[in-house]
């Protein structure tokens, strides 16, 4: 819906333009909520469906749906305010959010959170090199019109992104030399024979090895360091026990990925943190989080996939909007995907071996070129930044938080606004701004 003026007050708001976003939105408004959905991002989709660089569609590589869910969120009443980065909550059910150099107010009766995941980066010797880069932002700068034809890419890290971004980066004409995953055979093993009952991820998956059928694989190797000057020429690998040294022209590298939990810690939910100090919002069985009034779905309740995200933000959706014994037909399904998010973690937990990637020379916090070393002296996350500014850089944490978690057992204590970096304009401002009118 289009109008010359978005109304900043809404009886659901939901944060996040992603599958469980877009999911909670449709549901809530199709339930005869009146709905607001707020994003950074100039369209709709997020990161999984983003669309490509001169293809009119969305990118349905990671599984169907995206068509699906667009034109029911489309015909809907929502009102899309796309563009805008939530970086304060400047009093009790209210959001304040940035485009460009506006600010603006956004007061809701509902919230539901669909903030999502980002991926978790290990530091090793080299990683801050030129065209050393996370698996899906490589993915994301192909689909923005970045030239990889011809190109030799190393992909290394772990989780699923690994195998279908390898799928994007070849019919894009890149030479994807190889994929080292971290994880055993033996863990992967079980949770792909696991996928049997499971017949659209079978597909899924042998879409993407149909795609990088000429692609070695190594199992148990990870990235030890990346070689090169101005820019990555190469990088060494620990390849099942022995060492090899790789040319490539891009080393894309991520660890799974890590939930985004920074808005609702800072709107006061409860966040537990599981396997590998993996922080998740906890909530109850309509998605409901332990602060009055506030919704979460998606990623940022644990990683668990898109089908799984899509069903929680249904979920969200309705129970947002009242219909909370609909939502609660949901529930038996939701249960059956849950396992399949459980057997995820445990496949891709990362292994002990990877805590002895960095050296104490070697970069954490690229915000503040804070080392390892410098780190390690320090007894936890909050000592560390008193005496060394770790994390108080642009990215608030959100790289080297993710590192020094797994790699020291830190976890943040507190998460304070701005969120991201504002105009100071926009912190001070005390007016109820009115948002500008659609970008769409």
């Amino acid at each position: 819906m289009t109008e010359s003026i978005q109304p900043k007050h809404f009886q659901t708001l939901v944060v996040g333009a992603g599958p469980a976003g877009i999911a909670a939105a449709t549901s809530a408004a199709e339930a005869g909520s009146r709905v607001g959905l707020l994003d950074d991002n100039p369209d709709l989709g997020g990161q999984i469906w983003r669309t490509q660089l001169g293809k009119s569609g969305p990118d349905v590589s990671h599984g169907g749906g995206a068509e699906h869910w667009r034109n029911r969120l489309l015909a809907s009443s929502v009102t899309r305010l796309q563009g805008w980065s939530v970086f304060d909550h400047p009093e009790p059910q209210t959001l304040r959010a940035e485009r460009h150099e506006a600010a603006a107010d956004f007061s809701y009766d509902q919230l539901i959170l669909a903030t999502g995941a980002r991926e978790r980066f290990l530091p090793f010797p080299g990683w801050t090199l030129p065209n050393v880069m996370g698996v899906g932002a490589i993915q994301a700068m192909v689909k923005g019109g970045l030239p990889v034809r011809g190109k030799r890419i190393v992909i290394a890290g772990s989780g699923p992104l690994l195998l279908a971004v390898a799928a994007t980066l070849q019919t894009a004409g890149a030479v994807v030399v190889c994929i080292a995953e971290q994880a055993s055979l033996a863990s992967l093993a079980p949770f792909a024979l696991s996928l049997i009952t499971d017949p659209a991820k079978i597909l899924q998956g042998l879409r993407y090895k149909a795609a990088t059928i000429d692609v070695p694989f190594h199992t148990s190797s990870w990235p030890l360091e990346a070689r090169g000057t101005d820019r990555v020429t190469s990088v060494l690998l620990s390849l099942q026990g022995r060492t090899e040294e790789i040319r490539c022209d891009y080393l894309a590298c991520a660890f799974h990925l890590v939930p985004n939990t920074e808005l609702p810690a800072l709107l006061g939910c409860r966040i537990e943190h599981g396997v590998a100090a993996q922080a998740a919002v906890v909530i109850d069985e309509l998605q409901r989080t332990s602060a009055p009034n506030i919704f979460c779905a998606g990623e940022p309740t644990g990683i668990g996939g898109l089908e799984l995200s899509l069903l929680e933000g249904e979920i969200a959706g309705l129970a947002a909007a009242g219909q909370s014994d609909k939502a609660r037909r949901l529930l038996p399904k939701r249960k059956s995907m849950s396992r399949f998010a459980a057997r995820l973690a445990k496949a891709f937990t990362l292994r002990s071996e990877l805590k002895t990637l960095p050296t104490d020379a070697t970069i954490v916090c690229r915000c503040e070129d804070v080392t390892f070393g410098r780190l390690r002296s320090h007894p936890s996350w909050r000592a560390a930044k008193l005496h060394t500014r770790c994390g108080m850089g642009p990215c608030q944490g959100r790289v080297c938080g993710a590192a020094t978690s797994f790699l020291l057992g830190w976890n943040a204590d507190s998460v304070r606004p701005p969120m991201f970096p504002a105009l100071i304009s926009s912190l001070t401002s005390t007016e109820k701004s009115t948002a500008p009118p659609n970008s769409d």
